[in-house]
């Protein structure tokens, strides 16, 4: 089987996603567009010979409908000859992006292929494209459908999380994000988004609040106690798991992924594909995996993923330098060290989407090369990526640098 190498990789800052936040009147396309133009420019690519590009994007509706990647690559004046899909499993389409073209260059159609994706959720708005899991009884009855921030509590509930255990993690976040921002651990990866004019929109991270503290955070309350109280929802958590008598609710906006806009991009190939465009590989992508998970947990896919992941490329968790695992709430990070007893030193160690947000089809690769990048600083070699996943389910990847 051909191996896979990671050559470079790119992505947005990220901007709040709101009418109000700097990347809003950047259409999905135009992101997109702006990470081809990146990885094309620094690598000299010549466009006619990329075999694919694949982007995550959760609701490919509306500006971001339309096979994106395809028109993204028009707008960002590649090649004709350069094909483009779009694909979603939910949080983690921007890694299954990344796996996706893996396996086609492993399988030996692909030499050159940049994977990724977009998400614009401030002008697609986070569940636009619809869908049976959320609407159709015959689906969510037996999917034992519930917002998620009532799974992330039910999970707190279930493996003994409190408040301040998961407002502890998340001022943790936000401290290790701002260092990384300060000492310029990002810088060789973030490119600055600018309009037709040449003038920068943004360039830097913009949901971060670097003075986060215990008690500004106990100053909130949670999110998901009326839906789960109020909706039902509660109900149908402990209809799953009857071991719980009630749900504590505990996650907050403070402890929880920010909604933002961003894209990004993972150059890989083949190692004869990068001989003929000179390029110079940074890792190898060594295995990955998906899972389904239990649907009513909902979140906890990854330590599911990780076991049989592990378990396929013959590692122990004792072979895994870090670990890059979604901040979708703060208790899926705190079930995962649990489960794997790893220790916090190890595991998003710049910080994650608590402090930076989540653009839902982007952040599976922009954590791969968040990773790649800190393995490269420290000297370190083996870094497993994964995201929790909606209605249940985990995607999970390994690199090792070359």
């Amino acid at each position: 089987m051909t191996e896979v190498f990671i050559y470079d990789h790119v992505r947005t800052p990220r901007g709040r996603g709101k009418k109000d936040g700097s990347l809003h009147e950047v259409p999905s396309v135009r992101l997109a567009a702006k990470t081809l133009e990146a990885i094309r420019d620094r690598n000299g690519l010549d466009t006619s010979t990329v075999d694919d590009i694949i982007m995550g994007c959760v609701d490919p509706v509306m500006d971001a409908g339309a096979v994106i990647p395809k028109a993204a690559a028009f707008e960002a004046g590649y090649s004709n000859r350069a094909p483009g899909m779009q694909i979603s499993r939910f949080c983690a389409s921007g890694l299954d992006a990344v796996n996706f073209a893996a396996g086609k260059v492993m399988a030996g159609s692909d030499d050159i292929v940049i994977a990724g994706g977009v998400e614009s959720m401030s002008r697609v708005g986070m569940g636009m494209s619809g869908g049976a899991w959320y609407m159709d009884p015959s689906v969510n009855f037996p999917a034992y459908f519930m917002p998620q921030g009532v799974s992330a509590d039910l999970i707190a509930t279930k493996y003994g999380f409190s408040r301040d255990d998961v407002d502890t993690y998340a001022v943790e976040s936000q401290k290790r994000a701002a260092k990384a921002w300060e000492n310029g651990y990002f810088d060789k990866s973030v490119i600055p988004v600018k309009d037709q004019n040449g003038l920068t929109i943004l360039d830097r991270d913009e949901h971060m609040r670097p003075t986060t503290d215990m008690q500004s955070l106990a100053s909130l309350n949670p999110s998901f106690q009326m839906p789960g109280e109020m909706g039902g929802f509660e109900a149908v958590g402990i209809q799953a798991h009857p071991e719980v008598e009630r749900i504590t609710y505990v996650h907050h906006a403070g402890n929880s992924s920010g909604i933002v806009d961003g894209a990004s991009v993972v150059l890989l190939g083949s190692k004869d594909g990068g001989v003929s465009m000179g390029l110079k590989p940074r890792a190898r992508i060594r295995a990955f995996a998906n899972i389904g998970s239990d649907p009513a947990l909902m979140l906890t896919g990854p330590v599911d993923v990780t076991e049989k992941l592990l378990k396929r490329s013959g590692m122990k968790i004792s072979d895994i330098d870090l670990f890059e695992l979604n901040e979708a709430f703060a208790a899926v990070v705190l079930r995962y060290c649990q489960a794997f007893d790893i220790p916090h030193d190890k595991i998003n160690v710049n910080g994650g989407a608590i402090a930076m947000g989540h653009p839902l089809g982007a952040t599976g690769a922009m954590i791969l090369g968040t990773v790649l990048d800190e393995l490269e600083r420290r000297d370190l070699n083996t870094a497993l990526v994964t995201l929790c996943i909606g209605a249940g389910m985990g995607t999970a990847t390994i690199i090792e640098r070359v």
